[in-house]
């Protein structure tokens, strides 16, 4: 097929994605001047009015191709421009008390989540969204996740919903639970960068323990995000073991694995390092960056349009409780890290 043949066999299903983005983008800002603040990120709001308009309408089969691939690809794309906002600087300059702290507690709490999901049902996919979206970056690290794993359009939808849900409740406990333990501001601060999923949030969280809790705790927020290229790198590697990818033979005989990263992981690593090198122009990443949001939206209005609402409630309470529980387990070991390297 010609580019032209699949650009218009893509043309319906990305259109309907686009003015499904289209729309979030738009209630987003109705709701920032509204209310003060987006409560509901566009990409929430994408993938949950996607999967409305799904569960009401059932587009045609030329819809099928633009609706993957705004799901998929352009996810993908949005993965590798995220890249040209990642300085692996941030590393060194946290410290080493606070560098470890994040680390343990991501990983902990993966590991910790991930457990508790499988012991309570969820399949694997599952609960490898549920924990990572937890631990890392909530929607962001989902998306990112669920492109490696290639998980099912409705396990996401489930995921960021519910996520993003409990996300606006830390935002509102973290500041009393903070006073409640006589955190100090600095302490208060990494305890919302260790807990809380977007940066905008560690700032409405903070916000109440003062500039010292939100300088901080943004520093301890990023970092935390940095955590996400090594752990969709180390799932990638994982997966591509489980599939059993075929290897291609060297002239000594000796065969290698191949595809054991994907494309849009290498390009994501290659163009952080470049920008953390400090080669990459700052003229260029403040429009990856827009784009790379706006890539994210349109992606979570393509999944949601794969995703019928009446298959998302039936698995609605197993899922409600291990992200509830995963969150606190993410809050108890964040603290209890603290606790150990005296940062609390």
């Amino acid at each position: 097929m010609s580019v032209l043949q699949s650009l218009r066999a893509q043309a319906p299903g990305l259109a309907l994605s686009i003015a499904v983005a289209g729309a979030s983008v738009f209630a987003e800002r109705i709701e920032t001047l509204w209310a003060g603040k987006a409560w509901l990120e566009a990409l929430v709001i994408a993938i949950l009015l996607g999967a409305v308009v799904r569960t009401l309408w059932t587009p045609p089969k030329p819809f099928d191709r633009g609706i993957r691939c705004a799901a998929k690809t352009m996810l993908e794309l949005a993965i590798v421009l995220m890249g040209a906002t990642v300085s692996f600087g941030a590393i060194f300059a946290a410290g080493v008390p606070l560098m470890v702290s994040i680390v343990l507690t991501v990983i902990g709490a993966i590991v910790a989540s991930f457990l508790l999901g499988r012991s309570l049902g969820l399949n694997r996919k599952m609960a490898l969204l549920v924990a990572c979206g937890n631990a890392i970056c909530g929607n962001s690290a989902i998306a990112a996740v669920a492109a490696v794993i290639d998980a099912d359009s409705d396990d996401i939808a489930t995921s960021i919903a519910f996520t993003a849900v409990l996300g606006i409740g830390v935002v509102i406990a973290l500041p009393i639970l903070a006073a409640a333990l006589h955190l100090s501001p600095a302490a208060g601060g990494i305890l919302a960068g260790l807990t809380v999923y977007a940066v905008p949030q560690v700032l409405a969280a903070a916000g109440p323990m003062g500039s010292v809790a939100i300088q901080v705790g943004t520093l301890v927020k990023l970092v935390r995000v940095l955590m996400l290229g090594p752990i969709v790198t180390g799932l990638s590697l994982l997966m591509a073991r489980r599939r059993a990818i075929p290897a291609e033979a060297t002239p000594n005989g000796r065969r290698l694995p191949t595809g054991l990263v994907p494309a849009f992981i290498v390009a994501f690593l290659a163009l952080a390092t470049v920008h953390s090198l400090g080669l990459l122009p700052e003229v260029i990443v403040r429009p990856a960056h827009v784009a790379s949001g706006l890539l994210t939206v349109l992606a979570m209005a393509g999944l949601g349009l794969g995703v019928d609402l009446r298959s998302v409630s039936a698995a609605g309470p197993r899922v409600v409780i291990v992200v509830t529980a995963s969150l606190l387990l993410l809050g108890g070991t964040a603290y209890g890290i603290l606790r150990m390297t005296g940062l609390a």
